[in-house]
């Protein structure tokens, strides 16, 4: 069964599961017993108040699931460097080699949680109850109720139970992780390596992580001690409210070293929300590929300074593309909110409600402009669709630019580069070792889209981009990239 995230996720796959992650692992995880790390200074005198308040409303996760006798079943799917992945690889390697047949086998893990709500609902995350058969709530009295799972989020890792209980149950609620600064007290309860209820403190070290676990990570970075078994337990502030659930940690060895990772309540309540109401998360989407804005992009942008987001696709028929977004616009505000970064755009496009009219700020050639997006519910499949073909170009000999081998797009080019029908610039066919363009990834078989954000169809459209960029000044060439698939990026050139 799954765990919490070491990172790295933090389940307890039975009492005693030994510690087997390799070194430096990071692994998503939960909250345990360990010394207190905190920041120089006084800490609070005490936090045995608001623990007792919110003490009943946290509850430990034990979940099953039946492991069939067949020689090609499956491991569970664990976040990368989980606990669990030891002990998995422990189960389902250890096959008897006589090829006599095996018998199914229960496979039990425990995790944490918290109610939400007295009528019975909880939170808690995805990994914990990933694939269970059977998911129990262990409450702080002793007493034990079966859960339901209401909805899922396997991006944000967060998910919504449901139990039926006698009489209503203590919850607690949500605080506002925006208003937390680094060097904020924060205490964490869960359940780690199956012990039961336990309380550590720290502090917040860092706020907005991205630790590569998926598409709207934005971290809280705790020392509180989180282990294994604590993952989806809740990190509150000194007032009681959760501002955070714990999900993973960074760890040689499986314990908590005071680098944890939660994630935070304005990324929860509205995915919590939307499970709630629908059973599923409905995200924004505008139909855009994106990538980060670089200094060498500031600069042959005109931006100053890097911030914003750079759009490298937008899908045909998308909102992006009927509001009048392009490729090779930088968004800095969208919907009232400063875009200062990509995961910025990514998270708050997702926010936003489907059928929504936003106000969209871009820079386009050096000018600001404010275009009107509607946005759409984000499809199950979000890949760019490509355009339409161009017309053949005539065979003309390659020509040489910056270093790279330039030539118009052919039928052979096509064939030998493996390159779709409906994308259109110029090819790359060779590039010096020795040159800016190889250092900077370009290569054989890449077509070039645009250069300076001007569209591309010779060598010699090229070209006469590279000069007037040269007379304006510029220090080096903005170029859009595309591979064979389609799938497109900005790179910076010099031009010395």
């Amino acid at each position: 069964m799954p765990a919490p995230f070491v990172p790295s996720r933090l389940l307890s796959g039975r009492s005693r599961l030994p510690a087997l992650l390799l070194a430096a692992v990071v692994a998503f995880g939960g909250i345990g017993s360990a010394p207190l790390h905190a920041a120089p200074g006084k800490g609070p005198d005490t936090v045995a108040d608001v623990a007792e308040k919110v003490m009943d409303a946290v509850v430990n996760i034990s979940t099953s699931q039946n492991v069939a006798p067949s020689r090609s079943v499956p491991a569970p799917q664990l976040p990368p460097g989980s606990p669990y992945e030891d002990f998995f690889d422990e189960f389902f390697k250890r096959r008897p080699e006589d090829g006599s047949e095996q018998r199914s086998r229960r496979v039990s893990s425990l995790g944490s949680g918290f109610v939400i709500d007295p009528s019975g609902f909880i939170v808690t995350n995805n990994h914990v109850i990933s694939d269970a058969d059977e998911i129990f709530a262990n409450f702080n009295d002793g007493s034990k109720l079966k859960a339901e799972v209401i909805g899922r989020d396997t991006k944000t890792d967060l998910a919504l139970l449901k139990v039926n209980p006698p009489k209503p149950l203590v919850a607690v609620k949500f605080g506002d992780s925006e208003k937390l600064r680094v060097g904020d007290w924060v205490m964490a309860i869960g359940n780690p390596f199956g012990l039961g209820g336990t309380l550590t403190v720290g502090v917040v070290s860092a706020r907005n992580r991205d630790i590569n676990s998926g598409p709207y990570d934005n971290f809280i970075q705790t020392d509180a001690a989180i282990n294994r078994g604590n993952s989806g337990g809740p990190l509150f502030n000194m007032e009681g409210e959760v501002i955070g659930i714990n999900t993973a940690i960074i760890s040689p060895s499986g314990g908590s070293i005071g680098i944890g990772f939660a994630v935070p309540s304005a990324t929860a309540q509205p995915v919590i929300a939307q499970i709630e109401q629908f059973k599923e998360v409905r995200r924004g989407w505008i139909g855009v590929r994106i990538q980060p804005v670089t200094e060498d992009i500031a600069e042959s942008l005109g931006l100053g300074k890097p911030r914003g987001a750079l759009i490298g696709v937008v899908t045909e028929n998308s909102p992006a593309a009927q509001g009048g977004i392009k490729a090779g616009d930088v968004i800095v505000k969208f919907n009232g909110r400063d875009i200062k970064e990509v995961r910025d755009l990514t998270r708050t496009v997702a926010d936003t409600m489907a059928d929504s009219e936003v106000e969209v700020v871009v820079i386009r050639k050096g000018k600001e402009e404010t275009l009107r997006v509607k946005v759409a519910r984000m499809p199950e499949d979000d890949k760019p669709e490509g355009s339409k073909p161009a017309p053949e170009a005539q065979k003309v000999p390659p020509r040489k630019a910056l270093g790279i081998e330039l030539s118009a797009m052919s039928d052979d080019l096509r064939k030998r580069y493996k390159i779709k029908s409906e994308i259109s610039g110029v090819v790359i066919t060779d590039v010096d070792r020795s040159s800016a363009a190889s250092d900077k990834g370009l290569k054989a078989g890449q077509v070039i889209v645009q250069v300076g954000q001007e569209a591309v169809a010779s060598p010699a459209d090229v070209e006469k981009q590279i000069d007037a960029l040269r007379k304006a000044g510029k220090r080096s060439a903005l170029f859009l990239v595309s591979d064979g698939e389609g799938k497109q990026e900005f790179v910076t050139v010099p031009l010395n």
